[in-house]
């Protein structure tokens, strides 16, 4: 992307009929902005892309963006360069054939240890109120839209998922004062913690749908009770969706195509060897870096990470949670994205900070898609 608004990439694969418009089903990108609740720069790239998608389809953007998930995380520090990775899918001969543009060759051989190829559902809820952002009502609206991805995409055994990717929206000052006249509160007026509460309710609906939650557990435990985690949720927030948004990833023998994904928990920012455990998943090397050969079949890497709430990595202090100049999730994008960017020999990664209940405390998770071998 050459600007928050860049869709040229898209436009030139769907110019060449690489890739057909109607075969789209989500996005998931990296824009160039503050990553807070005022980076307007994901609204931009969403307004910019729909109309784009309209245009080939015949539909209204409006309906566009009401069938296709486009989950957009703001902040490119340091060495993260913008982008956006485009999700498509086609049935052939009764199968689901799943491809990333430019994914690569068809004919690769697929890894014996990841099961299937990449199967990809997608899933809308009804529009939040403020009064149910950060409660139980949004935990529960987030496990029935993942279950309805994981039927989207054939899924029905929860272990064949490896990524759950949700968009949830937040609290501005003006839904509160909506919320405020139709007699009801909301469980924030600060909008940023509406985030903090938002995507944390969201892991928890990922985890509740994926069978992971604890029986007795309550709203009450969103930002308070880090035991509670889900190793395969990522969860962003923002103002330009007013709904939860949902794209399950996972593999099935049900599907074709030359794709696969794994993931591997990041127990924290340091923690080098989860990248390789998630290569390692798709027989893909880094020693240290990843070969330029194995870097082509990568076709797409999704990291969640979060500053140690407890002010410490290893023992030693970080300053993340107490500098007033820079914010601490922009802190931990830039060191988590040249962690995992100086692994693989490339900016091109979709690093959201946030990771609350998502992953190990303190730490986040890796997901790679990549091609089979040749």
């Amino acid at each position: 992307m050459a600007h928050p608004g860049d869709v040229s990439a898209l436009a030139d694969l769907i110019d060449r009929g690489e890739l057909r418009a109607r075969d789209i089903v989500a996005f998931i990108g990296k824009t160039e902005g503050n990553g807070g609740v005022n980076d307007f720069t994901r609204g931009y790239f969403t307004q910019s892309l729909m109309a784009l998608l309209a245009r080939h389809t015949g539909e209204s953007a409006e309906a566009v963006a009401a069938r296709i998930p486009c989950v957009l995380s703001g902040g490119t520090e340091g060495v993260l360069s913008p982008h956006f990775t485009v999700f498509a899918r086609r049935t052939v001969d009764t199968r689901v054939d799943s491809a990333v543009s430019a994914a690569g060759d068809a004919s690769a051989k697929l890894v014996d240890n990841v099961n299937g190829s990449l199967a990809i559902g997608t899933a809308f809820t009804a529009a939040l109120p403020a009064e149910a952002v950060g409660r139980w009502a949004q935990v529960e609206s987030v496990a029935a839209a993942v279950r309805a991805a994981m039927a989207d995409a054939g899924l029905t055994d929860p272990r064949d998922i490896e990524f759950v990717q949700v968009k949830c929206p937040c609290i501005t000052s003006a839904r509160v004062q909506d919320a405020l006249a139709r007699g009801q509160s909301v469980v924030t007026t600060d909008a940023n913690r509406s985030m903090a509460l938002s995507r944390a309710a969201g892991a928890f609906g990922i985890a509740l749908a994926l069978g992971e939650l604890p029986a007795s557990t309550t709203d009450a435990a969103l930002l308070s009770d880090f035991s509670i985690a889900c190793n395969r949720a990522s969860v962003s927030s923002g103002v330009e969706v007013t709904c939860n948004e949902v794209i399950v990833l996972g593999n099935s023998t049900r599907w074709s195509g030359p794709l696969q994904i794994a993931h591997a928990p990041m127990r924290d920012a340091l923690d080098l060897p989860a990248v390789g455990a998630a290569l390692d998943r798709l027989g893909i090397a880094a020693r240290p870096q990843v070969a330029e050969a194995d870097r082509e079949r990568i076709a797409a890497v999704l990291v969640k990470c979060e500053p140690d709430r407890r002010g410490q990595i290893r023992g030693a202090r970080h300053t993340m949670l107490d500098d007033t100049d820079i914010n601490a999730q922009r802190h931990i994008r830039g060191a988590v994205g040249a962690l995992v960017a100086g692994v693989l020999g490339d900016g091109r990664l979709f690093v959201s900070g946030g990771a609350e209940h998502q992953g190990p405390d303190g730490g986040g998770l890796v997901a790679v898609i990549a091609a089979g071998m040749a």
